[in-house]
């Protein structure tokens, strides 16, 4: 596997090895021990969701969870915002495309947000979570937020109650 930085400190792109032949692809989404040896986290929850087209999933985070995101099928566009208030990069935030073609994993550290908008017709998103999930410790920001100008490809996404 490859292991990127990306434009916000702590942020990670991971390419994983891809064998692929007559019948298809595999690959690795996760490997305790060459996965500790890249980012050195551990993961204690699996969550995946199911979106169609144009669902916008919000931008949460918290202070504490580490996730390693993955696109299974489909195509989203993500947004990651640093929320670090002790960080230089406060507020900044950058956009980037996961696929089941380009099989890239992002690493989110805590104190940083990410959203997802389905660009395909439907999408399957992998999070491996470090910590528990805890609702009330979370942080929303809307999609639309004037202060951040964040860049999504259509102007009117589907949208949850806690997400508009």
């Amino acid at each position: 596997m490859r292991v990127f930085d990306m434009p916000l400190d702590g942020v990670r792109m991971i390419q994983p090895v891809v064998h692929e032949d007559f019948r298809g692809t595999n690959f690795e989404s996760y490997n305790d021990t060459k996965y500790r040896d890249e980012i050195s986290y551990s993961f204690v929850v699996d969550s995946i969701s199911t979106s169609r087209k144009h669902v916008l999933r919000g931008i949460h985070g918290d202070n504490k969870t580490t996730k390693l995101v993955t696109c299974l099928y489909g195509t989203i566009h993500v947004v990651i915002i640093n929320r670090d208030p002790d960080s230089l990069q406060y507020n900044q935030w950058f956009t980037t495309t996961l696929s089941d073609r380009n099989k890239h994993q992002l690493l989110i550290p805590p104190k940083f947000g990410n959203g997802h908008l389905v660009m395909s017709d439907e999408a399957v998103f992998s999070y491996k979570l470090s910590e528990y999930y805890d609702r009330e410790s979370q942080f929303t920001i809307k999609w639309n937020d004037p202060m951040h100008d964040f860049f999504w490809p259509i102007k009117n996404p589907i949208l949850s109650e806690r997400d508009a």
